[in-house]
């Protein structure tokens, strides 16, 4: 991590476990985990507010490394927040479709997504067997992004279960990223 540039690291719904990359990621390149109140039945508004907090305690500018129910955090929070100059680009991991019917009901207020383009550059990354959004569901959400697409090939949810490790492919997308 350079010293003018911070990396923030937007897990999902019930956050990332040790063996998850972004955790690796926290580990070997000293990322900072934007913290939540609450990982089981996540309020979207208070994520937001984390996240302009997270923002706000150093000027440096961010990138932002999101993941799942953290993409659509991205989302949400650009579409309100006055802090989005402060992001310089986002890495948005297998964001889940919140539409889809067996969408869990702690996440209620997900649902609806927000869908305006993002104010930073974008890459979003998609798996094709990922079991929480189809693909031509999940390239639509990344495409109302703005987000530049990368298809992962069939890599389940892109989490611990898909054995990424640290996940080098991601990290060098995120480095696309860097000014």
């Amino acid at each position: 991590m350079s010293d003018s540039l911070r990396v923030l690291i937007l897990p999902g719904w019930q956050n990332s476990g040790d063996e998850h990359w972004q955790s690796h990621w926290e580990q070997r390149y000293g990322d900072e985990r934007v913290e939540q109140d609450d990982w089981l039945w996540p309020r979207r508004g208070d994520w937001m507010a984390q996240l302009d907090e997270a923002l706000l305690t150093d000027k440096r500018p961010a990138l932002l490394v999101a993941h799942s129910l953290g993409c659509h955090l991205v989302a949400g929070w650009a579409g309100h927040s006055q802090h989005t100059g402060r992001v310089i680009g986002a890495l948005l991991v297998a964001p889940p479709d919140t539409e889809r019917e067996e969408f869990p009901p702690q996440l209620h207020n997900w649902r609806q997504p927000r869908l305006g383009r993002l104010p930073f550059p974008s890459i979003a990354v998609l798996s094709s067997n990922d079991p929480y959004g189809a693909l031509d569901r999940t390239t639509a959400l990344a495409t109302a992004w703005g987000a530049t697409v990368v298809h992962a090939g069939p890599r389940g949810h892109l989490n611990s279960e898909s054995g990424l490790g640290v996940w080098p492919e991601g990290r060098a997308l995120l480095d696309q990223l860097r000014p």
